[in-house]
């Protein structure tokens, strides 16, 4: 018996210096097990070859109805052992986050001012962004990229090459196709885990109200005052916070209004839409390509301060960036007392002295 051994060793070690797998080392094993049966099993008695095999096929049975038992043992442990794994990562994914959320976000949770709390309310957070342009480019991209749980975009317009330039959302191949979905899918790209809802359409008075009162937060990124001011109204009746930027040629501004916290509504610092001519578009005017990022950026750094509480968002203030000259200055802003929309929460005039510069 003691040769089968050393053999069964013998093709073991073998297989393991040559790397076989494990199952065809246990197959030629078996073979030679099955061999040594057999031999007891049709050679007569005294045969040398069932002398030297221990002269009975009984103790090789024996040996197999061991291994069959500590093979079927191991193999019942692995199948438990695994279902008990699959049942903590099932419950796992009833929590906030699946193992690559929490990869994807793991920059965002290691932060003081955010941390795991601060994740869990952007993923909970719902966000609607007005305007997949220039300004709503980046703040959608770097909005999905940051988690927010659900985010919506209205746009009523398609893309153009010469949007191209700056609205860097989207692309070539999405030319003539509405922004809102060209949008949507580029957000989608970005981050899996989150809701995206397409709104192919300008924001009108009819619907803005049960629109908006679907979302938490609003940033304002259109180019006309027409829909800045709907969107001011709509914001400030329904108690959300509007986060708005502008820019023109080489100057961009972003401010968070929020009367419901003590800033002014944007009809507070802007009373009236200025005349024809005095705030020309973007096409009329001209925009350097990067502007629109770092404003759009700004509006979205805005959105996850008000959405997590870190830090002092721009409430009261205005930020300006003058991309030509490289300066940055901020501008205090406060609610007017005989402003139609948020009726003031505190009297003064509507703007104040710069804030600082940078």
């Amino acid at each position: 018996m003691l040769l089968v051994f050393i053999i069964a060793a013998v093709i073991w070690g073998a297989g393991s210096i040559t790397r076989t797998p494990r199952v065809l080392r246990g197959w030629a094993i078996s073979f030679l097990w099955a061999g040594v049966v057999l031999a007891h099993l049709i050679l007569p008695d005294g045969n040398e070859i069932r002398v030297a095999t221990g002269g009975s096929a009984a103790p090789w049975l024996m040996l197999a109805g061991v291994v069959l038992l500590v093979w079927g043992y191991r193999t019942v442990l692995l199948r438990l052992r695994a279902r008990a794994q699959t049942a903590v990562v099932d419950e796992s994914a009833q929590g906030p986050f699946r193992e690559a959320e929490l990869r994807r976000y793991a920059r965002h949770i290691i932060l003081r001012e955010v941390g795991g709390p601060g994740q869990v309310k952007l993923k909970q957070a719902k966000v609607l962004v007005i305007g997949a342009g220039g300004l709503g480019s980046p703040a959608l991209m770097y909005l999905a990229a940051a988690g927010v749980g659900t985010i919506g975009v209205i746009d009523d317009d398609e893309v153009d090459g010469t949007n191209l330039q700056r609205q860097v959302i989207h692309g070539d191949a999405d030319i003539g196709r509405s922004k809102a979905h060209s949008a949507a899918d580029r957000m989608r790209a970005i981050n899996p885990f989150i809701e995206v809802r397409p709104y192919a359409r300008r924001l009108v008075a009819e619907e803005a109200e049960a629109l908006i009162g679907d979302y938490d937060l609003v940033l304002d990124g259109t180019d006309n005052f027409d829909t800045r001011y709907l969107a001011n109204r709509v914001a400030v009746a329904l108690g959300k916070p509007l986060i708005s930027g502008a820019l023109t040629q080489w100057e961009g501004q972003v401010s968070v209004f929020d009367p419901a916290n003590g800033a002014p509504c944007y009809q507070c610092v802007f009373p009236e839409a200025p005349a024809p001519g005095l705030a020309p578009s973007c096409a009329e005017a001209g925009v350097i390509g990067p502007l629109p990022g770092v404003v759009g950026s700004l509006m979205a750094v805005e959105a996850v301060k008000v959405i997590t509480g870190a830090g002092a968002p721009l409430r009261g203030e205005m930020m300006i960036y003058d991309a030509l000259w490289g300066e940055t200055r901020k501008i205090r802003v406060k609610p007017r007392a005989d402003c139609p929309v948020c009726h003031g929460q505190k009297s003064g005039a509507g703007l104040a002295e710069d804030a600082g510069r940078a």
